[in-house]
């Protein structure tokens, strides 16, 4: 596909998923969570009821690992009519507490297109999620070096974007977001006249699915790997 990338100055990343792995953590979670209220519901029930939970709470929690928590244990609540005993909501606080404290997993190539990128472009995080956590997440992935601003959203919504661009004095036709989710990294920024190119990640959480129309929009790159970006910034 010919777009052109000549006037960008600017490339927002998103972190989880682009960056380095998040959703996998997650799904492991969820299934120890089924395992640990299989003596209540069948596991694709537990999986549907917290999906649900974590739906309604949004909202109030936010994105990221302690809502996620709160989610689990509301639901673990629900789901045993409140017979749930207190040594399986520690487990469920301690699968919480394991996610926190989990590795940093760069994801292939990230570093080596971040240190080919930041000499030519201004490099910014824009990611969702829990403040404290992702900027724990960066400060040990050793990546930190290479962003000149780093920006945790309550939303990727359109208007999370443009009150963000103008406060950063960045015009829309010089911005480019590289991320792996096309509801939160591509079709806002598209709607808001900036480009975008999606990087997939093997593993979506249901939140962050689209319909099929909007998987055809056709104005932005898809890539396999976030190192194929510099077939087409690198030059």
């Amino acid at each position: 596909m010919d777009i052109d990338y000549k006037d960008i100055k600017v490339i927002g990343f998103d972190a989880d998923d682009t960056l380095w792995v998040n959703e996998t953590y997650f799904r492991e979670t969820e299934e120890r969570f089924a395992e640990l209220l299989e003596g209540y519901e069948t596991k694709n029930k537990v999986d549907q009821e917290l999906f649900k939970m974590e739906m309604q709470n949004l909202e109030t929690y936010g994105y990221g690992i302690k809502g996620f928590v709160l989610s689990m244990i509301e639901s673990a609540l629900d789901l045993s009519n409140n017979k749930i005993p207190q040594e399986t909501i520690l487990e469920i606080i301690a699968l919480g507490k394991k996610m926190i404290s989990h590795p940093v997993e760069l994801l292939d190539g990230v570093e080596e297109v971040l240190s080919k990128l930041e000499n030519k472009y201004r490099l910014i995080v824009l990611t969702k999620g829990d403040l404290l956590d992702q900027e724990r997440k960066l400060e040990k992935s050793g990546i930190s070096k290479y962003f000149h601003h780093v920006e945790v959203l309550s939303d990727k919504k359109e208007s999370n974007y443009r009150n963000l661009l103008e406060h950063l004095e960045i015009h829309v036709d010089e911005f480019l977001m590289i991320g792996n989710s096309l509801k939160s990294d591509v079709l806002p920024i598209l709607n808001i006249g900036a480009k975008a190119i999606h990087v997939p990640f093997h593993t979506t959480w249901a939140h962050e699915m689209v319909n099929e129309e909007d998987e055809k929009v056709n104005n932005h790159l898809k890539l396999g790997t976030l190192k194929d970006v510099l077939k087409y910034l690198d030059n």
